[in-house]
């Protein structure tokens, strides 16, 4: 290819790219903001999801509450009669309260690691849930742009609450199906 070949093509190049520009420019941009957090908290499959959570780990937190209860009696024997019980009985007391401190202490922790676990997986998933449910909408909708947690937005621009009602109407639909 010559110079001049190259040179009629890049400007051939250049002309089609300004008259797409133009084009584009004469039509109307759809640009819409949603604000993710609004949506994650208000969002019927977030409550859902949080109630399963919830109902998962119950069982465990029962387990717990009634090991603190077994280890406040405990500690609530040993203030009342420590005066009274002898050397050996007090010592094993002791030895009891502080072992079921450690378990309790290690128990909470694990049930503590083990939840927030779930829940930041749960939370991704719904966090793409809500991505495909944005898409979705602004590709029906006609938007040519969609923008999330922007530092300033107009309500001209915000759409959250349209994205909200599409997918509790979704959720809603799909729940009757089941």
């Amino acid at each position: 290819m010559t110079r001049k070949q190259r040179v009629a093509t890049r400007v051939a190049l250049l002309a089609t790219a300004f008259a797409a520009v133009s084009a584009f420019a004469q039509a109307p941009l759809r640009i819409g903001v949603v604000n993710v957090g609004i949506l994650l908290e208000q969002a019927p499959q977030t409550q859902e999801a949080m109630a399963a959570l919830e109902a998962e780990f119950a069982p465990r937190q029962r387990d717990l509450v009634a090991m603190q209860t077994a280890l406040q009696e405990k500690q609530e024997t040993y203030q009342r009669d420590s005066s009274v019980m002898g050397e050996e009985e007090r010592v094993s007391l002791e030895r009891q309260i502080r072992d079921e401190q450690r378990d309790l202490q290690r128990e909470s922790n694990e049930l503590n690691e083990d939840f927030n676990l779930r829940r930041n997986e749960e939370l991704g998933n719904l966090q793409a849930s809500l991505l495909q449910a944005v898409q979705a909408y602004a590709r029906q909708t006609g938007f040519d742009l969609v923008v999330a947690d922007v530092l300033y937005y107009s309500t001209a621009v915000d759409i959250t609450q349209d994205v909200l009602e599409s997918i509790q109407a979704g959720f809603q639909q799909s729940s009757s199906e089941e």
